[in-house]
């Protein structure tokens, strides 16, 4: 059973999970990929995009999770929490309210 109900409750958690500069600068970096390969897919209608938009976005945040924060990503056990963190996490990031460097 999840322990968290509402998106509200588990966002701190997620961010408590991102806490160093490195992962949140990695996620970041794999976000703006990924958001390109959804535009793309977008223009062209071609399925491959939404492939190389997962493995972008995925690839760089679950690295950032084993080598650097060194913890499960949460994507594993909230799969669609997660998602939406990591793109309000990415405003949030464009607004400054996270360090990155």
């Amino acid at each position: 059973m999840e322990k968290y109900k509402t998106f509200k409750d588990f966002y701190p958690y997620y961010i408590e999970e991102h806490s160093k500069p490195k992962t949140k600068l990695l996620h970041f970096i794999g976000t703006s990929i990924s958001l390109y390969f959804l535009a793309q897919l977008v223009r062209t209608f071609d399925p491959i995009y939404l492939i190389y938009a997962l493995l972008s976005g995925y690839g760089f945040a679950w690295v950032a999770h084993f080598f650097i924060e060194k913890n499960k990503p949460a994507t594993f056990t909230y799969p669609f929490y997660s998602f939406i963190g990591d793109h309000k996490m990415f405003v949030e990031i464009l607004m400054g309210k996270h360090k990155i460097f």
